[in-house]
Order: C-alpha cells, then sequence, then structure tokens
C-alpha cells in the first residue's frame, strides 16, 4: 500500500471553478476519461449547462458591455494557473517566532496569493491594499502574461502580421494602462477567494486608475457589492502649479465579498447626545404603558395626580422618589413608539425621563452613537501625508520610505469592521504601515487582531537607478540603514525594521502609561489599570497585559519547491541516475522548511503554535524538547537522522503531527499518536519497505480509532 501524497503545486484554480459549480449544479456535470491518466473524471456539460441557464445564457454576443484590455484572458488564466512553489520560514529573522500569529511575506505577492489558498481561504475579514498608482516609474510587478509594444500592437489590430501600422502610434498609453490591468486583475481574482463571507477589500488609488479599476473589481467582486468609493484628504496643502485645479485628495474604493452578509461598518463613534422626545404631532394617540421604577425625572420628590398635561394625559396617579417614578403608569399622547417597542428599548437599556410637569417623555439610549462611515474621510481625522512623515519621524532619524501612508489613516480603516479578533491583509504592504496600524490600534482598544504582509524585495540598489533626485535621497538613506543592519539591500529589511521599531515604541508606551496611571489610580480617559502593566478598557472590562500585546510577526520567504525538480520518465533513466532521486528533497533544505511547506499544501495557517520534541526510537521517551529559542534551534537543523532519536513536530497541540527522521520505529509512532493528531504527516524516506507504512497505517488506525478512509486521508506523506 502507499499513503496519500501531499501535491507538490498550489491549488488549481480551475478545479476550485469546478468544485464550486459543482455544488450549485450537479446535474450539468458528466464523467469523461482523462486522456493523460486514463482515469474518469467530472467535466461539464454545456447542453446541459446552457439548458439550466435557460434564456440567461449569451454566446458569441458581438455588443455585450465589458471592459477589456489586451492582456485580458491571459491575467484570467494566469489567477487559476498553480504554481510549484513553497513558503519558506525564516526565524532568524523574525520576532517573537513561537508565540506571534503576525505573518510578514517576502514575494511576488500573485505567487503569495496562491500560495496562502488552502490555508487562508474565506479566513480574512479585511484586505487592504496600496497598489501602485501607474504613475510611470514604481511599477515593479511584471509578470509571466508581460507583452512587448509589438505584440501589443499585434492583438490590439494596429498592425498586420508583417508590422504594418494600421494606425498613428498613439497606443503606448494604452499598453501602459494594459500591463496595470493584467497586472491587478488575476490578484484580485485570489484576494477575493481569501475574504470570509462579510468580508471587506479596501485599496487606495489615484486618479490615473480609479476608473479601471472600479471596472475590474465590479467585474471580480460584483457590482452590487460596490459599497463606497472614499475621499481622503491627503494633504492640506496641494500643488498650486496648475493654473485650473488642484488635486488634494486620493480615493479609497470599497467592496464587499457579499454585501448582504455585513450587518454594518462603523465610522464615527461619538457619545450620545441629547434627549429626543417620543412626541410627534403627525402621529395618532396611542396609549403607552411605563413599567415601575423605570422612569427618571427631574421633578421634586413627591404625588403628582392623574390629569391632562398640556399635550399628555396621565391616566394614573404617581409617586416621585429620588427622581425615580416608582409606579407604573399609563400616558396618552401621540408618540413615535409603540408598547412592544418602549418595552424593548427599556431591556436594551434606553433610559426614559420625564423633565417636569407637562409628562414629555424623552429618551436616552445606552451606549455610544455609532455611525457608519462618510464618503468624506478629512484630513483632520486621519492625517494626511505630512502626518505620516512624522510618524516616520518617531522611529526613523531620516526619512526611509517614499509616500508612506499615515498610521492613522489605516487605524480608521482597520476600524470599519466591527470585530476585535480579525485577521487583516496587505499584500502591497510596501512600507509596512498595516502592521504598525493593527498593533497600534490593538494597544489602544484591547484588540487581538493580527495582519498578514506580504511585500515584493524590491532591490534598492536598482530602484535607486531610475529614481528622481528627491527619491535618490531617501534611497540612501534605506541602504544606509541596511548596511548599519548588515542586512540586503532591500526595502523588506527596511520594512522590517520599522515593524520592529514600531511594536517595540508601542509597548514601552504601554507600559509608561499602565505605570502612570497606576500611580494615579486612573488614566486620564477615566480607565482603570491594575498592577503588573494591565489596562482595563472601561467600556467592555477588558484587561490588556501590555507584555502580552503582539508586536511579534513570522517571516516567510516565497522560493522554489522543496523538492527536486525531476524532468525524466522513470524509462529513460539509466539505473545510476534512480539512485539520485531516492531522496527527493533539495539539499539545503531543513526540516521546518518541510514542515511550513506541508502546513501551506494541506492548509493548515501558519500562524499556528508550534513545538518539537526529540524522540528516543528505541522506548518513544522525550529526550529533549525546545527551550524557547525555536529560531536557532531550527536555524541549523538538517534532514539527517543519526539512528537513535527523531524529532517530532506538534502544530497547534496536535492541529498536525510531523515526523520527517528515521527510524520510524513502533514507539515513535505511539508518541505521536499519544498527541491525538488530526493529520500525520511522514517522508517517504523514512520507510525502506511497504511493509512499515502498513505498519503504520494498522497502528494509527488502532491507536486513535480511525476508520481505513480517516487513516488514508489525515497520514500524508511527502
Amino acid at each position: 500500500m502507499d499513503f496519500n501524497h501531499l501535491p507538490l503545486t498550489t491549488e488549481d484554480g480551475t478545479q476550485l471553478n469546478l468544485d464550486a459549480l459543482y455544488k450549485i449544479a450537479p446535474s450539468c456535470f458528466t464523467e469523461a476519461r482523462d486522456e493523460k491518466t486514463g482515469e474518469l473524471r467530472h467535466v461539464v456539460d454545456f447542453n446541459k449547462l446552457r439548458q439550466l441557464l435557460g434564456d440567461n445564457a449569451v454566446e458569441d454576443e458581438p455588443e455585450a458591455y465589458e471592459f477589456t484590455w489586451v492582456g485580458k484572458q491571459a491575467a484570467r488564466r494566469e489567477a487559476a494557473t498553480p504554481i510549484n512553489k513553497t513558503l519558506r520560514p525564516v526565524p532568524e529573522s523574525s520576532v517573537d517566532w513561537d508565540h506571534t500569529q503576525n505573518i510578514y511575506i517576502e514575494g511576488d505577492n500573485l505567487d503569495a496569493l496562491k500560495l496562502l489558498q488552502k490555508s487562508y481561504l474565506g479566513g480574512v475579514k479585511m484586505i487592504y491594499i496600496d497598489p501602485p498608482y501607474n504613475t510611470g516609474n514604481d511599477f515593479v510587478y511584471h509578470d509571466d502574461f508581460h507583452r512587448t509594444q509589438a505584440e501589443e500592437d499585434l492583438e490590439a489590430g494596429n498592425v498586420d502580421e508583417l508590422g504594418n501600422r494600421f494606425v498613428k502610434n498613439t497606443e503606448t498609453n494604452g499598453k501602459f494602462h494594459s500591463d496595470w490591468c493584467s497586472m491587478i486583475y488575476p490578484r484580485l481574482m485570489l484576494a477575493k477567494s481569501l475574504l470570509t463571507d462579510d468580508g471587506i477589500i479596501l485599496i487606495s488609488i489615484g486618479e490615473q486608475e480609479i476608473d479601471n479599476l472600479k471596472k475590474i473589481a465590479s467585474e471580480v467582486f460584483g457590482g452590487s457589492n460596490n459599497v463606497e468609493t472614499y475621499i481622503w484628504e491627503s494633504t492640506f496643502r496641494p500643488d498650486n502649479s496648475s493654473k485650473i485645479m488642484r488635486r488634494n485628495a486620493e480615493y479609497v474604493v470599497c467592496f464587499a465579498k457579499d454585501i448582504k452578509a455585513i450587518p454594518s461598518l462603523i465610522g464615527e463613534v461619538k457619545a450620545k447626545e441629547g434627549l429626543p422626545s417620543l412626541t410627534k404631532s403627525s402621529m395618532n394617540e396611542s396609549v403607552l404603558l411605563f413599567p415601575a421604577k423605570t422612569v427618571k425625572t427631574y421633578l421634586p420628590d413627591g404625588v403628582y395626580k392623574a390629569g391632562q398635561r398640556d399635550s399628555y394625559e396621565l391616566l394614573d396617579d404617581v409617586e416621585v422618589v429620588n427622581g425615580i417614578i416608582l409606579n407604573s403608569f399609563h400616558l396618552r399622547g401621540r408618540m413615535i413608539w409603540g408598547q412592544d417597542n418602549l418595552n424593548k428599548e427599556i431591556e436594551n437599556g434606553t433610559e426614559i425621563i420625564i423633565k417636569g410637569e407637562g409628562f414629555v417623555p424623552y429618551t436616552k439610549k445606552a451606549g455610544d452613537s455609532v455611525m457608519s462611515p462618510a464618503k468624506l474621510i478629512p484630513n483632520n481625522v486621519v492625517g494626511d501625508i505630512l502626518s505620516s512623515n512624522a510618524e516616520m519621524s518617531r522611529l526613523f532619524d531620516k526619512k526611509v520610505f517614499s509616500y508612506p501612508k499615515p498610521v492613522t489613516l489605516l487605524k480608521y480603516l482597520i476600524h470599519y469592521i466591527d470585530s476585535k479578533e480579525f485577521v487583516a491583509l496587505d499584500f502591497f504592504s510596501g512600507s509596512a504601515t498595516i502592521a504598525q496600524a493593527v498593533m497600534q490600534l490593538n494597544a489602544e482598544d484591547g484588540g487581538h487582531r493580527h495582519y498578514i504582509a506580504v511585500q515584493l524585495p524590491e532591490n534598492l540598489d536598482e530602484n535607486y537607478k531610475t529614481a528622481s533626485d528627491k527619491e535618490k535621497k531617501i534611497i540612501e538613506n534605506a541602504i544606509e540603514l541596511c548596511d548599519k543592519l548588515c542586512v540586503p539591500h532591500l526595502l523588506t529589511e527596511v520594512a522590517k525594521e520599522r515593524i520592529r521599531r514600531a511594536g517595540k515604541k508601542i509597548k514601552e508606551e504601554l507600559q509608561g502609561a499602565a505605570l502612570v496611571a497606576v500611580r494615579n489610580g486612573k488614566s486620564s480617559q477615566g480607565d482603570l489599570f491594575d498592577q503588573g502593566n494591565q489596562q482595563t478598557d472601561g467600556h467592555e472590562g477588558r484587561t490588556l497585559q501590555a507584555d502580552d500585546l503582539d508586536t511579534g510577526f513570522r517571516v516567510f520567504r516565497v522560493d522554489s519547491s522543496n523538492m527536486k525538480d525531476v524532468y525524466f520518465a522513470p524509462k529513460d533513466l539509466e539505473p545510476q541516475q534512480l539512485d539520485l532521486f531516492a531522496d527527493n528533497v533539495k539539499e539545503d533544505r531543513t526540516e521546518l522548511d518541510l514542515l511550513y511547506g506541508c502546513m501551506v499544501d494541506w492548509g493548515v495557517p501558519l500562524s499556528l503554535p508550534l513545538s518539537e520534541e526529540t524522540i528516543d526510537v528505541a522506548d518513544g521517551h522525550t529526550m529533549a524538547t525546545d527551550d524557547g529559542t525555536i529560531a536557532d534551534g531550527h536555524k541549523g537543523r538538517t534532514l539527517q537522522a543519526d539512528g537513535n532519536s527523531v524529532t517530532v513536530y506538534t502544530v497547534n497541540d496536535g492541529d498536525l503531527v510531523a515526523c520527517f527522521g528515521k527510524p520510524i520505529t513502533d514507539n515513535v509512532v505511539k508518541a505521536m499518536a499519544d498527541k491525538a493528531p488530526l493529520r500525520v504527516l511522514f517522508r517517504d524516506s523514512c520507510f525502506e519497505k511497504d511493509e512499515q507504512k502498513i505498519n503504520i497505517f494498522e497502528q494509527f488506525k488502532q491507536l486513535l480509532g480511525w476508520s481505513d478512509d480517516e487513516a488514508l486521508n489525515n497520514i500524508r506523506v511527502i
């Protein structure tokens, strides 16, 4: 027998589409034999599908409405094409690897989004991106479907096959936009699949591509899921060089995965003010019963007799003591609420207040007044470009980023989500503002949000060659910082240092505020503080340990597959060549590389806690455990085994238990089974004979009570 092998590629997008279609329309599928494998597989019968769609299907319609550009079909295919890559952990570049749930990925975001599909499918509540604005000098994403001008002209119909031009050469700008559209399109398609059903995506964009972006986003997410195009006042001092107009704003385009699934978005939160009356002259007269001791009043203590009171009639005598009407009573008047609504409001904490002898009822609802986000995002609320520069100056003595977004803007947008525990993703993370914003907001409201930041490791030396004089100075500062840190001249290295410094500063400020509050007994906002750097949120009763604030991050790097590339069929190999592939793992890969590569392939989140044990193969006892310095321990861990022990890795107390060493003895299997794993992982090279696999298969069935199918599904090898 043989165990199931984990796939060596990311999910095939076309197969995901077929699976989704099969769930809603299984009757339009049939079986056909695969020409390559000879196995039967499900395929779509288009005739049946057309019958199901009726008159709503269109084919080869010459005047159908759609937004298109040269290269769109290739971009769509690229989103669905699997890749043979992996995410390699980089503990030595991380902060608090053992405990953090934040993720920083270095690599092309198209690859990263594909690699995240299984682990985070439908698991991201909010996506914020600040893609290149396509100004002509900041476009660095060159995908496989990039075309030359000659190829562009031929497909666009501007030249014939001999190169003869039909129209004037005015389409350079058209290709300029086509490249940008082809870049953003597949990334948005992949991003959508990562969003929760009630998730949103927010996209910062300028004038150059906003029209194209909204059209593409409408196609990907559906026009009905367009929430709003917010306008951010990006500067209070706009450029005055033009005699026609001054631009002082940028846009934030917002789309929902399913707008109907979103209960609310939070804009501004204010303390409720005023006491609105229940009176409305256009309403018919009605009678409401106010329960005893539920109505407050400004009236002096005493008994007030029933009778007509201006516009209201008091139908019962009432007694007031210490500002409370003690007995139940009826009022007749033109009121906007019915009895059921009154009872519900009182149950929810709404106060009913009678100010004077007219007995007009007023209301004061409990809690704050929450308003949905306004279209205009004013800079006096969230700051502007200059405020972002000021934020950076508190971390660095020199400017090291060009045009970073303000932390205050990102905090404002993150706060749209009515939750304090979710994953936020930024796959154009640049200066890593998303990381600082998440950490800062958590420190302020006791939240447990986490981020995934993805950034291409742009070479600063190469960027310097094409930069303007103003930008050259900023890049020089960034390169100088990299030299001080003894790291490569990459944008990702500068961004990671920003996260380290921001996290340290946020913790220091939180601890400092806690110490001041302990001395004073409470904070300036009235929040109470306990000893041990604990902050108690006065509104929700949360207690925030400053030391528990997650300011760490795990670094992963997009890289080629952990497995060797085998381009020859076995029949084409000479006998002596077969030994070359006896072990299919690349020589430079560690056990940690294999573990996280398999977590990506098996759909296990990368942020889950990890522990390891060294198991004696003879008796199954633990010889040693990690001491918390996982980075040092894993950095040098090779794939060699001494024959006396193996290392067992446990992800999240049993979500995945893995062993890549040998021999895999009965005692090792028992030690792994004792962790009650949901998934078990080995290397193919752990087993010299098929008999070993059969034995292990049966052992796990017996020890964990698995059926044959469960064992086949839960045990995998690479």
